[in-house]
């Protein structure tokens, strides 16, 4: 599984979890973990972006 997949993978687990009423810690620390997620989302996008133009 590439590396977008996995973190698109991760992603929706977490949004389903999210969905499925978590405390207020588990939100919170899900929210984190969904931040970390888009972070190497854009970065991976990015780099690929700049991989093109070359």
């Amino acid at each position: 599984m590439s590396a977008v997949a996995n973190l698109l993978a991760r992603k929706q687990a977490l949004m389903e979890r999210l969905e499925n009423g978590a405390g207020p810690n588990e939100r919170e620390e899900i929210e984190r973990l969904l931040a970390q997620i888009e972070t190497a989302l854009n970065l991976l996008e990015s780099g690929n972006a700049a991989t093109r133009e070359e």
